[in-house]
């Protein structure tokens, strides 16, 4: 059974998977059968769990809290995480995509997600994208008041740059705790941008998504020499999937990334856990990166 671990010196303890809910819509599952589910994947030591206000337009948050209201005992098990700061035409008032980061809005969305959960505290809350109108005042002003008043135990940010991540963190009197961002080998930018640099100069560990690069990883014809490359480490290793190789790969890199697995499917919950107990050689790790570039290191 995995053990949770401490993502910042200031931070939480988060299972080094996390289970992602962005498609629980399209799982199909009753409130009780979700509720089966996370039992599971609690079982596994897989405590940590990824939201965000608009997945599911809108509708993964509170289906989500429909299940913790048939079994509340599981919340005190669990560390919630969710995110806000965009606005999708899901809704009909919005007649444009858009990003929103002031103050009244992370706060109604943060009151929205404590419904939604049927909980009174949030384990962290995430800016979801930056925004090029984000005032970092009021970003400021208001996780310091939610902080203030217990509803939100941690803040972070996803996808923000280095100097964005720095913008922000300067305006508040505590530390952000993480950064969440898209790490694969099909999307390797964030290893060498300095990004994952000033996570670990923080002893920061950042949250990692689209590890199978949205499904590319399996059905897109260019990355074969990469699966190629997979299936030849997966068997040097004796690992059971190449997914599992994917998430032994990034959480090889010393940042020490955690994963956010997005299945609904216990099986694939289950291989993911294990890839916690799989190890890399360097070699290895730098073939994994050459097939998936195309090219090896200057």
């Amino acid at each position: 059974m995995l053990q949770p671990q401490a993502i910042s010196p200031q931070g939480p303890a988060f299972s080094p998977l996390v289970v992602g809910y962005w498609r629980l819509m399209e799982w199909g599952m009753t409130p009780q059968q979700l509720v089966s589910f996370i039992e599971y994947h609690l079982s596994l030591g897989l405590t940590t769990v990824d939201h965000a206000d608009i997945y599911g337009d809108y509708q993964c948050e509170a289906a989500f809290g429909a299940a913790l209201r048939l079994a509340p005992q599981l919340r005190e098990q669990l560390q919630i995480v969710t995110k806000c700061g965009i606005a999708t035409r899901a809704k009909p008032e919005h007649q444009i995509g858009h990003y929103i980061t002031d103050a009244s809005h992370i706060l109604r969305s943060a009151e929205n997600s404590l419904t939604h959960f049927a909980t009174d505290y949030l384990d962290l809350l995430l800016i979801h994208r930056p925004d090029p109108l984000m005032d970092a005042d009021e970003v400021a002003e208001a996780f310091m008041q939610l902080h203030q008043s217990g509803k939100v135990r941690h803040f972070g940010v996803s996808n923000f740059t280095p100097a964005q991540f720095s913008l922000l963190q300067s305006r508040l009197p505590f530390t952000l705790v993480t950064n969440q961002l898209e790490i694969s080998p099909l999307e390797q930018t964030a290893l060498l941008d300095g990004t994952l640099d000033q996570c670990q100069q923080a002893r920061m560990r950042p949250m990692a998504w689209s590890c199978l690069g949205g499904g590319r990883l399996f059905s897109d014809p260019h990355y074969q020499p990469l699966r190629d490359e997979l299936s030849q480490v997966q068997r040097e290793i004796g690992a059971a999937t190449i997914e599992q190789v994917v998430y032994a790969w990034i959480m090889m890199l010393p940042s020490r990334p955690l994963p956010i697995i997005g299945s609904g499917k216990t099986g694939r919950i289950g291989q993911a856990a294990e890839a916690a107990a799989l190890t890399l050689n360097r070699q290895q790790w730098f073939r994994i990166r050459k097939a998936a570039l195309g090219y090896d290191v200057p």
